[in-house]
């Protein structure tokens, strides 16, 4: 049923993971809040000025990082179970 000898217990989370998802997370928050760095016209692309693209770029930016925070994450912190009551009634079954 579950790898872990007490399933009520979390394993230890990887704080170095952990970190690296707070990074990843603000990125794109450090890239986008100066509005006034990226507010002008040039350089342009494919006929859009900075200002539209830069965001536009960053909406696909902000997508990717937010799935790796996500990704990395989930092995910082390994899944654990959760335990029904029909679980505990099956353990407590075999105990007897």
């Amino acid at each position: 049923m579950t790898d872990h000898e007490n399933p009520d217990q979390a394993p230890p989370a990887n704080t170095g993971l952990l970190w690296l998802a707070g990074i990843l997370l603000l990125i794109p928050m450090l890239a986008l809040v100066p509005v006034g760095w990226y507010a002008k016209k040039d350089p342009e692309l494919w006929g859009f000025p900075f200002f539209i693209w830069y965001q536009l770029m960053w909406v696909f930016l902000c997508a990717a990082c937010t799935s790796i925070a996500y990704v990395v994450v989930q092995k910082a912190r390994p899944h654990v179970p959760m335990r029904t009551s029909a679980h505990i009634d099956a353990e407590e079954g075999d105990d007897r």
